[in-house]
C-alpha cells in the first residue's frame, strides 16, 4: 500500500466536485477522489448509486446527453477539465485503461484479441509490426494466458470468460497506462479465475499502476483495495482505508451492505434489512460477527429437510452426458448420482465448465442423458416421451441467471405469470387475483402486473422470474446461478424471498452458483462438480470447514471473504 506519493509527485488522478447530469437530473453530486499510483481504491455501493457513470466520466465517456463538470480533474497533473473529445482519445488507452465486466461484449467478435490489443499499438505508438506482435504476446504472458500464441489468433467468443476477461486486461495494459478503471471486473466469474483475475490485477497495483476498482463485491474490495468510498444515491456518504470502512463502519447504509454479504452467514439467518431502512433506527440489531457487523437473524433456524425414510423428491442415477465439439466429443456430465428430498437444498458448485447447468437440464429433462435416468418423485423422468412428460412438468420450476432473456418482451407481467399459471390446470376466470397473489408472494406491487420485463429493475426482474417459477405451485425449484448478476442488497433480499418461500411451501431446491458465500448460506448439503464429476458431497458445514477433496479446499481457499 502506498497512501502517498513521493514529494512533487501528481497523483494518478485528482478529482473535485465532479457533478454528472443527465436530461437536467444529477446523478453524481460533487463527488472528489485521490488516487495515487501503486494504489487501489474501491467505488462501492448499490446499483444506481452512480458508481459506473463515475468511472466513465472520469473518461470523458459519461454517455450521450450527459452534462460533467468539475471544480478539479486532473491526470498525472495533467488538467482535464475542459477537455474535448479529441483530447480524451489521445488520454485513453495510454494515460488511462478501462476494464469493464463483460469482456464478450467489450471485445470486437469479429476479430482475434491479439489483433485488438495491436491496434493499441499501432494508434499511440510507432512501433514496426514485429515488435508489436511480440509485445502481444508478452502482454498476453503477463496476464497469465495459458497459450499467448495460440489465444492471439482466437476471437472473443471461442475463449472461456476468464480467458476474455485476461484478453481485456492485456487490451487495457497495452501502453502500461498508468491508471487503470476497472469495473466490476469479476462479477460473474466463478471463484478459481476470480482469484486468478484478483491475483493479476494485485501485481498491477504493486508494479505502480493507480487502480479504481468499480464493485458491489466487498469481500472483492476487502481483498483488493487499500481505500474504500462508499456511494449512495451519487454522494460519497463514507470513506476511509479499507479495514477501518469494513470493520467499523460509520454509516448505516455502509452496515447494511456488510450484512448483506452472505459469506459465514449461517443457513437460515436474515441477510437483507428491514424496507426502508436508511438510517441506525430502521436496521434490525446488529452484533459482531467475524470482525464485521451482521443482523441479527429474523429467521428461525435451518428450514426441516425431512430426510428420514421419506423418498427422495428428485434423484439422478448415474447419468452421464456428452457433446459433440470440434475434434471430438466432450463428456460434460459424468456418472453423476444425486437426490433431493423435500424441503432441503441441494447446493451445486465448481468452476464454469464443470457441467453444473447439464445437470439442471439434465433434472428438469430439458436434456436426455446418453446413459442413467432422472427419476421424479419414483417416476421415470428422462426416459419418458415429451408427451407423457408435459402433464408431469409443473412439478418442476426454474430460475435462470438472466431472468430479462427468459421473458416474452412483448408480454406484460401479468401475462406472464397467468400464462405460467395455466400450465396443467384451468385457471376458470381467476387468473388476476393469481397474479396479484404471486406478486403479493414475492414482495411487488400488484400494479406491476401492468408493465412489461424491460421496465423493470433487475431485482424487480428476478422477483418475476422467482414468481413465474412458482404459479404452477412445483415441489422442486431448479435456480441456475440466480443471483450472481445482482447487487448485494438485492441479493440479499432474493437469497431470503426463496429461503421463506421454501419454508412455506416446503420445496425442494437445486441451487446452482459459482459464488461458495451463497451456496454456503442457502445450502443443506452441497456437492462440488469437477469435469462433470461429483468430487465431493456432503453437509454444507462439513463440506466448507472441513473439504476432503483437494479441489475443494482449493475452491474455499481462493474464495474472496472479508476477514477479521
Amino acid at each position: 500500500m502506498r497512501p502517498e506519493d513521493a514529494p512533487g509527485d501528481a497523483p494518478a488522478l485528482d478529482v473535485a466536485g465532479l457533478h454528472v447530469s443527465f436530461g437536467g437530473r444529477e446523478v453524481v453530486h460533487g463527488l472528489s477522489l485521490r488516487l495515487h499510483r501503486g494504489e487501489c481504491v474501491a467505488l462501492v455501493g448499490e446499483s444506481g448509486s452512480g458508481k459506473s457513470v463515475t468511472a466513465r466520466a472520469l473518461l470523458g465517456m459519461a454517455g450521450a446527453g450527459a452534462s460533467t463538470n468539475a471544480a478539479r480533474l486532473e491526470l498525472l497533473g495533467r488538467d482535464l477539465t475542459d477537455a474535448g473529445e479529441r483530447t480524451w482519445r489521445s488520454v485513453r488507452g495510454r494515460d488511462i485503461g478501462l476494464v469493464l465486466q463483460d469482456a464478450l461484449v467489450s471485445l470486437d467478435p469479429l476479430r482475434p484479441v491479439g489483433r485488438e490489443i495491436e491496434d493499441a499499438l499501432r494508434i499511440h505508438e510507432r512501433l514496426p509490426r514485429a515488435a508489436r506482435r511480440a509485445r502481444v504476446l508478452h502482454l498476453l504472458e503477463r496476464v497469465g494466458m495459458p497459450d499467448p500464441v495460440f489465444a492471439a489468433t482466437r476471437r472473443s467468443g471461442e475463449l472461456s470468460g476468464g480467458l476474455r476477461q485476461r484478453a481485456l486486461i492485456a487490451s487495457a495494459l497495452a501502453l502500461d497506462p498508468p491508471l487503470l478503471v476497472a469495473d466490476e471486473p469479476t462479477t460473474a466469474l466463478d471463484v478459481t479465475v476470480q482469484a486468478r483475475v484478483l491475483d493479476l490485477l494485485a501485481e498491477i497495483r504493486e508494479a505502480g499502476t493507480g487502480i479504481l476498482l468499480i464493485s458491489h463485491d466487498l469481500a472483492v474490495v476487502a481483498r483488493l483495495a487499500d481505500r474504500i468510498l462508499v456511494m449512495r444515491g451519487g454522494r460519497v456518504i463514507e470513506e476511509g482505508p479499507t479495514e477501518t470502512v469494513l470493520r467499523s463502519p460509520r454509516e448505516a447504509y455502509t452496515r447494511a451492505l456488510l450484512a448483506a454479504v452472505p459469506t459465514d452467514r449461517p443457513r437460515g439467518s436474515a441477510l437483507s434489512v428491514r424496507a426502508g431502512a436508511s438510517d441506525a433506527a430502521t436496521l434490525p440489531p446488529a452484533t459482531q460477527y467475524g470482525g464485521r457487523t451482521r443482523t441479527t437473524s429474523a429467521v428461525s433456524g435451518p428450514a426441516p429437510t425431512g430426510h428420514g425414510s421419506e423418498r427422495p423428491l428428485l434423484q439422478l442415477h448415474h447419468v452421464s452426458k456428452a457433446f459433440d465439439v470440434p475434434g471430438g466429443r466432450l463428456t460434460a456430465v459424468d456418472d453423476v448420482t444425486l437426490e433431493l428430498h423435500a424441503g432441503e437444498t441441494l447446493g451445486l458448485v465448481g468452476e464454469s465448465g464443470s457441467g453444473k447447468t447439464t445437470v439442471a437440464r439434465l433434472a428438469l429433462a430439458l436434456s436426455t442423458p446418453d446413459s442413467g435416468d432422472v427419476v421424479l418423485d419414483g417416476i421415470d423422468w428422462s426416459r419418458r416421451p415429451e408427451r407423457e412428460r408435459r402433464p408431469m412438468r409443473p412439478r418442476l420450476g426454474a430460475i435462470y441467471q438472466d431472468a430479462l432473456s427468459s421473458f416474452d418482451p412483448r408480454w406484460s407481467v401479468g401475462r406472464i405469470l397467468a400464462d405460467a399459471a395455466a400450465r396443467g390446470r384451468r385457471l376458470s376466470g381467476r387468473a388476476d387475483s393469481l397474479v396479484d397473489d404471486l406478486l403479493e408472494q414475492v414482495g411487488l406491487e400488484p400494479a406491476l402486473a401492468e408493465r412489461r420485463p424491460l421496465t423493470l429493475s433487475g431485482g424487480q426482474r428476478q422477483r418475476v422470474a422467482i414468481a413465474r417459477a412458482l404459479a404452477a405451485e412445483p415441489e422442486v425449484l431448479v435456480c441456475d446461478e440466480p443471483v450472481s448478476a445482482l447487487d448485494v442488497t438485492i441479493q440479499a433480499q432474493i437469497l431470503d424471498l426463496l429461503d421463506r418461500l421454501q419454508r412455506d411451501r416446503r420445496l425442494a431446491m437445486l441451487f446452482i452458483s459459482h459464488d461458495l458465500g451463497v451456496v454456503r448460506h442457502m445450502s443443506d448439503r452441497v456437492a462440488v462438480m469437477r469435469a462433470g464429476r461429483i468430487v465431493e458431497l456432503g453437509d454444507a458445514e462439513s463440506v466448507f470447514r472441513a473439504p476432503s477433496h483437494p479441489y475443494t479446499a482449493q475452491l474455499v481457499a481462493d474464495a474472496p471473504r472479508i476477514v477479521a
